[in-house]
């Protein structure tokens, strides 16, 4: 029998709006920008992926714009003609010729497991090692910087049993405001809801030993990023002292950043993105080296759409221990869908299809309709 190939791979830029701003400590974002990739394969199946970004330049080394261009000029080439069901060569492949891009070389293993997956009839989950869960629980962000808002916000989330889980952004605005505002949102909130706080980088150290005491004795249940992943020996001192968890994020930026870090005891949880180590296989690595050090894990996102959040999805599900979470809420964020059906949210979970390959199938019409001209 003739080995299946890879015929052609295309990547299309899709602006979505958003049903509002979603701020970050470095940037505001006033939509989302997908890069939906496209496997060809000789036996006519075709697998979708999705490399997407957090306020392009301004959150990494990646934008858009870039893995568009990485993509259909190096790392597209050097997989056509590639044996299309052996990815583990094929990423090898790209990881010998070219150094970094984990977020396009994420959305092209997303696409190949998918082909896979149709090939064989088998949901993703299952090609990663087979799921122990059919659903994860989601965080939100609340994000209006207006405490009674995003108190009220909240408590229609509670109400709706869509999240219990709340995830605030801080950092842009001074450090005394933002922690009466975050403080004022947990006594809220009270016993109903796990409040966590973002700081992506934003404080240095001196500021996040003092902050950080404040907001775990005010039961704030973790604390993501506080200081910049260069500190690595102010990160270690910060996770001795902070009555409240450190969560290393932008911290991994690869699988052996999480090794690194493990080793220095520079984070008690771990944020899994498949994005920023190089798509679902190489997330479960970064997995199993917090797993054997002890280290929590929590099933972080890039605020993807449905493709990049369902490739995400089905990694996590196969995991054992999952102890804070997920944060994959990027459809919800979304006003519009290039999917056919949109990702499943219900009491409190995200709902992992059980179809073949991720579950999705392009809406042709809605993707034109959107993709950036």
């Amino acid at each position: 029998m003739s080995p299946i190939l890879i015929e052609r791979i295309q990547t299309i830029i899709v602006d979505l709006p958003t049903i509002r701003p979603h701020k970050l400590a470095m940037h505001t974002m006033q939509q989302q920008t997908l890069v939906i990739i496209r496997v060809q394969c000789s036996d006519g199946i075709e697998g979708i992926g999705e490399a997407t970004t957090i306020g392009g330049l301004a959150y990494g080394n990646e934008s858009p714009e870039s893995i568009k261009q990485n993509i259909d000029s190096h790392l597209g080439p050097l997989l056509v003609g590639q044996e299309a069901a052996n990815i583990n060569a094929a990423m090898l492949r790209l990881d010998m010729a070219a150094k970094g891009n984990t977020f396009a070389k994420s959305g092209i293993e997303s696409a190949l497991l998918d082909a896979q997956g149709k090939r064989l009839g088998l949901p993703v989950s299952e090609l990663l090692g087979g799921r122990v869960r059919d659903s994860l629980e989601v965080a939100w962000t609340l994000a209006s910087g207006n405490t009674a808002k995003d108190i009220e916000e909240a408590e229609r989330m509670l109400d709706i049993r869509r999240h219990r889980i709340f995830k605030l952004k801080i950092g842009a605005g001074e450090v005394n405001a933002d922690l009466k505002h975050v403080i004022a949102i947990k006594q809220a909130l009270g016993e109903r809801a796990s409040v966590r706080v973002d700081v992506n980088q934003a404080w240095d150290e001196s500021v996040a030993l003092r902050a950080c005491r404040i907001l775990g004795d005010n039961g704030i249940d973790l604390i993501e990023q506080p200081i910049s992943r260069i500190n690595r020996g102010g990160q270690v001192r910060l996770n001795q002292r902070s009555p409240a968890p450190i969560m290393a994020d932008e911290s991994i930026e690869n699988v052996e950043d999480a090794f690194s870090l493990a080793a220095d005891g520079a984070a008690s949880i771990f944020a899994l993105k498949i994005a920023k180590n190089g798509g679902p296989r190489a997330v479960l690595r970064t997995a199993q080296i917090a797993e054997a050090a002890g280290v929590a894990l929590y099933g972080g996102t890039m605020l993807e759409g449905a493709i990049g959040t369902l490739a995400s999805a089905h990694a996590f599900v196969t995991l054992n221990r999952l102890t804070w979470g997920t944060e994959l809420f990027g459809p919800l964020l979304l006003t519009e869908e290039i999917v056919t059906q949109a990702p499943v949210y219900r009491d409190f979970q995200l709902e992992v299809p059980r179809t073949p390959g991720l579950g999705l199938t392009l809406d042709e019409e809605r993707l034109a309709f959107f993709a950036r001209k």
